[in-house]
């Protein structure tokens, strides 16, 4: 069965997904990177619209806009490990339940969702516009002085995913436990291979 989130997103709603699991996203969604992640976690600015249970994408969307309507042309995610520095206390700051973006994060972002009953997600990359075909609506932007790619843009979406859940709410953080399985696997097959390959020196 298909599982998914609706925002506003309760503690209860994710505590019993496990990193692999696959979920879908049902609700508001916005756009966040670098430069709003600072401004939140160094400036100690907000955006008007309500974080709280709320979930954001690292992405720079392609948005065609026209008569004060948005259209979501584009929206692939860009790599989360860029936030690394200040999603803990993005996470803190606004009540953030679900981050979305491309490839894993590290222990401090592990320690934010432990902390706070929040989860990572990734989405799988090279999905652009199939992403924008889950976006029902633009209802609005903010902080469009960053530009176009970095300005926090308001979606309604209906299923967007597939989420596959990297960081779970026990901290568990599914990109570091693999690095470590194939890191073994690494070390055991380089051992079998050194066995059987003789390097003559002269």
């Amino acid at each position: 069965m298909k599982k998914i989130i609706t925002t506003p997103i309760k503690s209860e709603d994710i505590t019993d997904l496990k990193i692999g699991d696959v979920i879908y996203l049902t609700g508001h969604l916005v756009t966040c990177r670098d430069d709003g992640h600072r401004r939140v976690v160094e400036g100690n600015r907000f955006p008007d619209f309500d974080l709280k249970g709320g979930a954001i994408l690292h992405a720079g969307p392609i948005i065609k806009s026209e008569n004060g309507v948005h259209t979501m042309i584009s929206i692939g995610p860009t790599t989360s490990r860029r936030m690394e520095s200040n999603e803990k206390e993005f996470i803190e700051k606004t009540g953030t339940k679900l981050v979305i973006g491309k490839g894993g994060m590290g222990v401090k972002t592990a320690q934010g969702c432990l902390e706070n009953k929040a989860l990572h997600c990734v989405f799988p990359g090279g999905c652009a516009v199939t992403a924008a075909c889950e976006v029902e609506e633009v209802e609005g932007v903010e902080w469009e002085d960053f530009g176009m790619p970095e300005a926090f843009w308001i979606m309604r979406v209906k299923e967007f995913g597939p989420l596959i859940v990297s960081i779970d709410t026990n901290g568990n953080n599914l990109f570091e436990q693999n690095k470590k399985i194939f890191n073994e696997r690494k070390d055991i097959a380089f051992a079998e291979v050194a066995k059987q390959v003789h390097f003559s020196h002269s």
